[in-house]
């Protein structure tokens, strides 16, 4: 059963950095990312990176946050920067095989003042 762990959530005030880490047991990924959802909204893709380090992210966090992949630490990154209140979500890693989507279970990140 292939797994994703995310951790790095928190509690940040507008303006500041985190950055998500998700680890996976097994690369078998064409495509991994980053997906939010919001209290009462749908959850959305925020970033995405192929095996080939293609990188595709939503208008709304682009040039806030970079997604990166380190395959020799089974390992997706989310850095994000200039938090904004709106960023408040639950995010999730995700993975697509060639077979079917994997899904973590997400970390929580809230920013308030």
């Amino acid at each position: 059963q292939v797994q994703l762990v995310e951790s790095g959530g928190g509690l940040m005030q507008p303006g500041e950095s985190l950055k998500l880490s998700c680890t996976f047991s097994e690369n078998i990924f064409i495509v991994m990312g980053w997906a939010r959802q919001a209290p009462k909204t749908l959850r959305d893709s925020v970033a995405e990176i192929s095996a080939g380090g293609n990188t595709k992210y939503a208008d709304s966090v682009k040039g806030r946050f970079t997604i990166s992949r380190d395959d020799t630490k089974n390992t997706l990154y989310l850095q994000m920067n200039s938090l904004k209140p709106e960023d408040t979500a639950v995010y999730y890693c995700f993975g697509k095989s060639e077979v079917r989507d994997y899904w973590g279970q997400g970390t929580v990140v809230t920013v308030s003042s």
